[in-house]
């Protein structure tokens, strides 16, 4: 299985790619982790599609991140795109939280890379990953409503995530559900096949 979970910045597709990943016991690949190089230096797009044509050349895959110029690579041959898609409070409230945690950390963001949250750089600056969420928040959804009616989102299967109940049941489903991808039902919050 192939899977791209995508989302607004701070709203918990990492967490929720990872856990996905561990469910099916299948590789997770980090866009981020692919783009950024050391102080805060962005791959060339020719770096990152090589990076990233690498990454997916395994059988099976949980792949985290939007990178919208790199659909046509991580798309080619997807199985299921599932959009994290929490209300725009609870992801601003979850990008705080995590710029907070990774600033007081000092962890490292991506191996190799020397790349860290401060501060400064989270809440003070031009790169500021909450000042990214308020400017990026209802154009991404815009723009994955488009992509969900798209040819693209009716070829695969598209599931659109809405809440942390939704994500805890598709988690604990998906690995039942060999015979197709339950979505979820946004108006009752259940799934269907």
């Amino acid at each position: 299985m192939k899977i791209n979970v995508i989302g607004t910045s701070g709203s918990g597709k990492s967490t929720f790619a990872r856990q996905l990943a561990q469910k099916l016991a299948i590789p997770y690949i980090e866009m981020d982790a692919l783009f950024w190089q050391t102080n805060w230096q962005g791959s060339t797009d020719e770096q990152l599609f090589e990076k990233l044509e690498q990454a997916i050349a395994q059988p099976a895959w949980v792949l985290d991140g939007n990178y919208r110029r790199s659909q046509p690579i991580k798309w080619r041959d997807i199985d299921l795109i599932v959009w994290v898609d929490y209300s725009f409070g609870r992801t601003l409230y979850q990008a705080v939280k995590r710029a907070i945690m990774r600033a007081s950390s000092g962890q490292e963001l991506w191996v190799g890379t020397g790349n860290r949250e401060t501060f400064r750089r989270s809440f003070f600056s031009r790169e500021s990953i909450i000042l990214w969420t308020l400017k990026t928040f209802y154009k991404n959804r815009k723009n994955y409503q488009q992509l969900m009616a798209s040819p693209t989102g009716q070829r695969v299967k598209f599931v659109r995530i809405r809440s942390h109940q939704q994500a805890r049941e598709f988690v604990a489903q998906i690995g039942f559900a060999e015979s197709g991808i339950k979505k979820p039902d946004t108006k009752s919050g259940s799934y269907q096949q």
